[in-house]
Formats: C-alpha cells, structure tokens, sequence
C-alpha cells in the first residue's frame, strides 16, 4: 500500500453547477437567475417603500424557482435554486407585511 504514504494530490477548488459533466445551459441561467431575483426580493423586503417590488420579484422568485427546481438536473443546481426561493420567500411575506402588491 505505498499509494496511502504519498501526499494526494488536490485539485483546485472550481465551482460547476454540471457535476454530471455535461452542459446544462439554461438550467444554469434560470438557477442563478432564481437566486439574483430573491436576493433583490429579499433586500428590498426591507426597505418597505419598496414593497410592491418585493412582493412582485418575491413571488416571481418563488414560482419561478419552484418550476426551475422542477426541471434542475444537478444538486448544485438545486442548492442554489433552493437559496433563492428562500430568499423570494422571505422577501415576499415581508413585502406583503409591509403593504402588499399595490402602491
């Protein structure tokens, strides 16, 4: 067993959403899309002059993440697509706490 005494070798740290090894374009794009819409949803949640903006990018988050969890093809995917639904939640409820989706 000499192999167990060598060091190993470490690859470098490279972030993919493709752990299957094939290119899943438009998965990608709607993942990190879910993400960037409840992270805005999220932030604007509370500032609460901006509720109708939140509680518009929140709920287009949530629906949206919830049919682009549906078609993910890869976990990375899904944990990304699970972070920005959270957060479109959460901006959602807080934009309907502090108003609604009418000005």
């Amino acid at each position: 067993m000499p192999h167990i005494l060598e060091p190993a070798e470490r690859q470098p740290f490279r972030f993919t959403l493709n752990t299957d090894g094939k290119p899943h374009r438009v998965e990608n794009v709607l993942a990190i899309s879910t993400l960037v819409v409840g992270a805005l949803a999220f932030v604007c949640g509370f500032i609460v002059s901006a509720h109708v903006v939140a509680s518009w990018l929140g709920a287009l988050g949530f629906g949206g993440g919830l049919y682009v969890q549906y078609i993910s093809e890869t976990t990375p995917q899904r944990s990304v697509i699970i972070a920005g639904v959270v957060a479109s939640f959460v901006g959602v409820t807080l934009g309907i706490a502090h108003g609604g989706f009418t000005p």
